[in-house]
């Protein structure tokens, strides 16, 4: 029933690093920027919601703090 292979179980086609490489950075990339905007989020609508901001302030604070974020993610 159990096979013994002997070499490699898998031989397809060979390993291109380069494409893995960028691949991890973009997604290491978009990992640090959808986090500075969901901060950014919570802490706006913290400031509209509790605070004597409003919509508007909410709305102005989540904007500035996404791009302050993104720079700083970068």
């Amino acid at each position: 029933m159990a096979e013994h292979h002997t070499g490699p179980i898998e031989t397809g086609a060979p390993m291109d690093y380069k494409e893995h490489e960028k691949t991890y950075n973009m997604f290491i990339s978009g990992a640090k920027v959808g986090s500075a905007i969901i901060t950014a989020l919570m802490i706006a609508m913290a400031a509209g919601f509790f605070g004597h901001a409003g919509f508007l302030g909410g709305l102005l604070i989540f904007i500035i703090l996404s791009i302050v974020g993104t720079m700083l993610a970068r």
